[in-house]
């Protein structure tokens, strides 16, 4: 089998189990919920171009975000349909009006077999030191957050808000394991179960502002007292420490959702 065919196989297979193990543990939240059918576009090498296409579908009002597929390729994706047929109807649509060429219906919940064939998951290195994996929705949304490490995150469109880059990332890494959470941070900040400092686990969301009504900062806990975030607009996403004293002064508390 080609090489580029074994490492998208694996991508899919990561991702497909990442939403089996997010959505099977999720709680029933209030404004948060498992996702349907997703459409994905682009091989992009650029990431530019990635960030451009995101841009342009949001402008027009679809809520798409961009993500690293693997070491070398961006793609976009986008949407929440009930069914796989709505899903490719809406793709078709967007074909028609020149606003995507191919594309791919991805399911949170799909099961990728190669029948009398091992597919290994493709191995990336980790920036920090990481726990046993795990199979649960934490482990996942952590492990997938560290994927993102040392590209740039810029929401696109027309819609941004205080503190939408970093509460974006974040809603683009648990829509990869198939859960919907809330727009901005604020949103975040108000479901979710509160946990304190000390009883964080991977993939639970730390908050920080001037106060719990003053929410201007998201990212997503990875252990070892460090989160993933988006510092700031079209910086690239990077891991920090809870103890740096700026995030200390800052620190308003962690959400679980699962």
């Amino acid at each position: 089998m080609h090489r580029s065919t074994i490492l998208l196989l694996s991508l899919l297979i990561l991702l497909s189990t990442a939403a089996a193990g997010c959505a099977a543990h999720l709680k029933e939240t209030k404004g948060v919920s498992r996702l349907g059918y997703s459409i994905q576009v682009g091989a992009f090498s650029d990431v530019k171009n990635a960030e451009r296409l995101t841009a342009r579908l949001q402008e027009k009002g679809i809520d798409a975000f961009y993500f690293k597929r693997d070491s070398r390729i961006y793609a976009v994706r986008f949407g929440d349909y009930p069914t796989w047929d709505a899903a490719k109807k809406h793709a078709k649509k967007l074909v028609s009006d020149k606003m995507i060429d191919s594309y791919f219906i991805a399911s949170p919940q799909s099961e990728f077999i190669e029948k009398g064939k091992k597919t290994e998951l493709k191995k990336y290195s980790s920036p920090v030191p990481r726990p046993k994996p795990t199979s649960d929705m934490g482990g996942i949304a952590a492990r997938t957050a560290e994927r993102f490490v040392g590209i740039p995150y810029r929401w696109g469109g027309n819609n941004v808000v205080d503190g939408m880059d970093c509460s974006g990332f974040v809603r683009a890494v648990y829509n990869l394991c198939g859960v919907n959470i809330p727009r901005t941070s604020r949103e975040q900040f108000g479901t979710g179960e509160n946990i304190d400092r000390d009883d964080l686990k991977d993939g639970d969301l730390v908050f920080f502002g001037a106060s719990r009504d003053e929410i201007n900062h998201v990212g997503i806990y990875v252990g070892n007292r460090r989160f993933v975030h988006a510092p700031r607009r079209g910086a690239d996403i990077k891991i920090s420490s809870l103890d740096e004293e700026y995030f200390v002064k800052k620190f308003i508390g962690g959400k679980r959702y699962f």
